[in-house]
């Protein structure tokens, strides 16, 4: 038997299959060829039509059982993993309202800000966990301002990943950790936010049945089947946003557990069972995806939206040279890149920096000193500082890193990036071999053959910090941190 697995991002829509019994992948899938394109009307504003990523999950589906050779009878389980923080409204047919407003759109950050001051502090603090930000629940009070008619035409909101499963079965649900990423969710009372929604005005029948993030919560409906090419009654049994599904791909599964990916956007994600934080409006805490009422299980996020695009961002403007290439041309610049400095905050409105939109930034640059090394460096560098100075951030909230564990995929593939983290904070960096579609896939088995989840996740890579290098990098992060503090912030 066979688990299939989805990852929704931004970019790309990933699928994998694993085997049941090992626990290992059989086959991997990524559509589109290019990446999906976010539509931006207004300047910080970012949307995709959740349309695409149906279309691209059924062609994903069909590659994967086509070059597979597997039969759809063979294909138990079904986890998908998705984009955190956009909103979907749909109609009674499950049809989209409008393209959806996804993570790294800006707009709602001044109704966040109004409703953190209105709902106070306190009720934040210990019922939300955050401020409201720029998050989904803020994103519906800008469209219940803005478009009232298409609120009124609203029978559900969804997260990315609710919206998918309900193409596949039919049936809209979501979950609590869903929930809590769009910060609708009372972990004091166990319950949607009364007094969010009263605050916002939101109708509180606009949320789907609550489901638990492993059980068989629906199963894929004749319209599903004929789309994607699964069979009928294949059952859905896991989701869940794509941090919390990444790091419990990478084997964070309790209190002290700490994993950071590189993809469109960075994150260092910390487990944790306090219910309690110093920096509510930098640092998201959001219910992990084995969170229950009774064993609270949480995560903290600290989320740089400009990571990997501002990598790919400058791979773009290089034309026709591959990351591999990059990497190297990296290698060639010194630590520090002679002053070079890069700020990859180009991508909305970040958290970290209580959401303000500074726009990203090249500082220094002198045109008889610095070339192509240099600015592959100072960009590797700055989104490796930007990560660095959130980490600090975390550690103000109350959480202690001693290693990270990381996938081997993304910004952690160059040596440059991961050694400036590692010799910057003097500490071990585990690669494992893992990927967010494997992870969901894997996630999905447990409940439909009632066993445990084989990890089976090999350690590809280590790197440990150079002693002889940390004061070096850590004068370069001081100078960056400086200029983002006095100059930019």
């Amino acid at each position: 038997m066979v688990a299939i697995g989805f990852d929704i991002g931004s970019s790309f829509v990933k699928g994998a299959l694993v085997d049941v019994e090992t626990g290992k992948p059989i086959a991997r899938a990524r559509v589109p060829e290019v990446e999906i394109p976010m539509e931006a009307e207004q300047l910080g504003w970012a949307e995709q039509h959740p349309n695409l990523w149906w279309q691209y999950l059924c062609e994903a589906t069909q590659k994967l059982l086509t070059e597979s050779n597997i039969n759809a009878d063979q294909i138990s389980s079904i986890g998908i993993s998705y984009q955190m923080h956009g909103l979907v409204l749909v109609d009674r047919d499950l049809n989209p309202l409008r393209k959806s407003i996804i993570w790294c759109d800006s707009r709602a950050t001044p109704y966040g800000e109004k409703a953190f001051e209105k709902l106070g502090k306190g009720y934040c603090k210990d019922h939300l966990l955050n401020s409201p930000g720029n998050f989904t629940a803020s994103k519906l009070a800008w469209v219940i301002d803005n478009e009232p008619e298409r609120y009124q035409k609203s029978y559900k909101l969804m997260l990315p990943g609710d919206f998918l499963a309900a193409k596949l079965s039919g049936i809209p649900q979501t979950t609590i950790t869903g929930l809590s990423e769009g910060i609708f969710w009372d972990f004091k009372n166990d319950q949607v936010s009364k007094a969010l929604f009263d605050h916002y005005q939101i109708d509180q029948s606009l949320v789907p049945e609550v489901v638990d993030n492993f059980t068989v919560q629906a199963t894929v409906s004749k319209h599903g089947a004929q789309a994607t090419g699964l069979k009928e009654g294949t059952p859905i049994t896991y989701r869940a946003g794509d941090q919390p599904n990444n790091a419990y791909t990478l084997g964070a599964r309790k209190a002290g557990d700490v994993v950071a990916t590189g993809g469109t956007s960075g994150v260092v994600y910390a487990l944790t069972d306090q219910l309690s934080g110093n920096e509510l409006t930098k640092v998201n805490t959001f219910a992990h995806v084995n969170y229950q009422p009774q064993q609270k299980i949480c995560g903290k996020l600290l989320n740089l939206n400009g990571a990997g695009i501002q990598y790919r961002w400058l791979h773009q403007l290089m034309g026709e040279v591959g990351y591999e290439k990059l990497n190297e041309m990296a290698q060639q610049a010194p630590i520090g890149s002679n002053g070079l400095l890069v700020f990859p905050f180009g991508n909305g409105a970040e958290r970290m920096l209580d959401n303000k939109i500074v726009n990203g930034h090249i500082s220094n640059i002198n045109f008889n000193i610095h070339d192509n090394n240099h600015m592959v460096r100072a960009t590797l560098e700055g989104i490796a500082f930007a990560m660095i100075y959130g980490i600090e951030i975390l550690k103000n909230d109350g959480v202690d890193i001693e290693n990270l564990k990381v996938g081997n995929d993304n910004l952690f593939l160059s040596d440059v990036f991961s050694k400036t983290i590692a010799d910057t904070l003097g500490i071990s960096i585990q690669m494992l071999e893992a990927t967010g579609a494997e992870g969901a896939a894997k996630a999905s088995i447990s409940n439909v053959h009632q066993t445990q989840n084989k990890d089976n996740i090999n350690i590809t890579k280590t790197i440990n910090p150079n002693p002889k290098l940390q004061d070096e990098s850590m004068a370069s992060f001081e100078h960056w941190k400086t200029q983002l503090i006095n100059n930019i912030i």
